[in-house]
């Protein structure tokens, strides 16, 4: 595994303002992530876990501290800049899967391409990311004929069709029975393992946070082991 750092925060906080009142979300957080590695967040609701995840991935500033993403200094970048760097260096799984009604699977994918200005038929190296995933037989059809899980590994594809630095998923199994959880896990840790995919994975799930490398626990705002 290379040493290099790919995510590094220090004293990261964060405060919403609601009316007069300061809710802290973020206490002071410093966290180190090296490219390939798996790492959880792992927290109860209300930890910070997913205050962190849109901060790292520039969807949100914080409110003071520094966070690189990639050598990247966010808090000193435009609106702009982080919107590239979102579209070069960070793919995005959530747990509601996000995809597009109206088109087909590989439409969904294709379209991260497009936005990417990259024509995913020029792409052979996708091919077999498709094929580890599963999901070569359902690139025709619509998200509601697909099942929860089918649709999170369409959903994963998108994430990753430019070849991202890094991943970073959100309850990626929320949504998902056990069976289906089990699956998309496996398939983000072969990824991982056999692509080098450094992946950020937030979830509030002991059994989904054993599927990484390590495990980074949060609460009331603070990285607490």
């Amino acid at each position: 595994m290379s040493e290099e750092i790919l995510i590094r925060t220090r004293d990261l906080r964060k405060i919403y303002h609601v009316g007069e009142v300061d809710v802290p979300a973020l206490r002071g957080v410093d966290l180190e992530v090296k490219r390939g590695e798996f790492v959880a967040i792992v927290g109860p609701s209300g930890s910070g876990k997913s205050t962190l995840f849109y901060i790292l991935g520039g969807l949100t500033p914080p409110t003071s501290g520094e966070v690189f993403v990639h050598g990247n200094d966010l808090t000193r970048m435009t609106e702009a800049e982080r919107t590239e760097l979102r579209r070069k260096e960070v793919g995005f799984v959530f747990q509601r899967y996000n995809l597009l009604p109206t088109l087909t699977a590989a439409d969904n994918i294709a379209i991260a391409r497009h936005i990417a200005g990259k024509p995913l038929d020029e792409d052979a190296n996708f091919r077999p990311i498709l094929e580890l995933l599963g999901i070569t037989h359902r690139l025709h059809h619509k998200p509601a004929a697909l099942s929860g899980g089918e649709q999170q590994r369409v959903a994963i594809a998108r994430a990753i069709v430019n070849h991202p630095s890094i991943l970073l998923a959100d309850e990626p199994t929320g949504n998902l029975d056990t069976e289906n959880s089990r699956v998309v896990l496996g398939l983000l840790r072969d990824l991982n393992e056999r692509l080098g995919q450094t992946i950020l994975m937030i979830t509030h799930n002991p059994e989904a946070a054993a599927y990484a490398h390590r495990i980074v626990r949060m609460r009331d705002g603070r990285i607490v082991g």
